[in-house]
């Protein structure tokens, strides 16, 4: 599987998940503090392994950054892509199964190295197939914002 990667920091956490997805045979891309030369900003460097998602260039991505979150929501701005905020394997399991999550989003400072290989186990694990409720709560559109900024009513 092709699969792009961005960090926002050179970390040992980052390097490690380099080196374990190479391990379990995936193609890897890199973006952002990983790759000499890439703009390390959060918000680009994810942008930029989501795009590659959109794109086709990598089936799926991972990326990173202090808590994670920031790298979830610039990847979740690309449309096509459904990232999820990973901070366990139970989590990733259920973004998987349940969310058809295509971006793991990790933190670095909350990633152990054996929480990471946790992580990515029950990403990568095999997914049944989806209930109809789940797979409309996937394909729900979002309801248009009004321009006057009051809350949309329900119904």
């Amino acid at each position: 599987m092709r699969i792009s990667v961005s960090s926002d920091m050179d970390e040992p956490v980052a390097r490690a998940l380099l080196c374990e997805l190479r391990e379990r045979g995936h193609e890897v891309r890199v973006h952002g503090a990983l790759s000499a030369g890439n703009d390390t900003g959060w918000a680009f460097c994810s942008e930029a392994a989501a795009r590659d998602v959109a794109d086709g260039t990598a089936d799926q991505a991972v990326v990173c950054c202090c808590t994670g979150t920031g790298a979830s929501i610039a990847a979740n701005k690309v449309p096509g892509v459904r990232a999820a905020l990973c901070t366990d394997a139970c989590t990733a399991n259920g973004a998987r199964r349940w969310n058809d999550a295509n971006v793991p989003a990790l933190g670095l400072r909350l990633t152990s190295e054996p929480l990471l290989k946790e992580i990515l186990d029950d990403w990568f694990a095999p997914v049944s197939g989806r209930d109809e409720e789940e797979r409309r709560n996937v394909d729900r559109p979002a309801r248009p914002a009004r321009l006057d900024g009051a809350r949309p009513t329900t119904g």
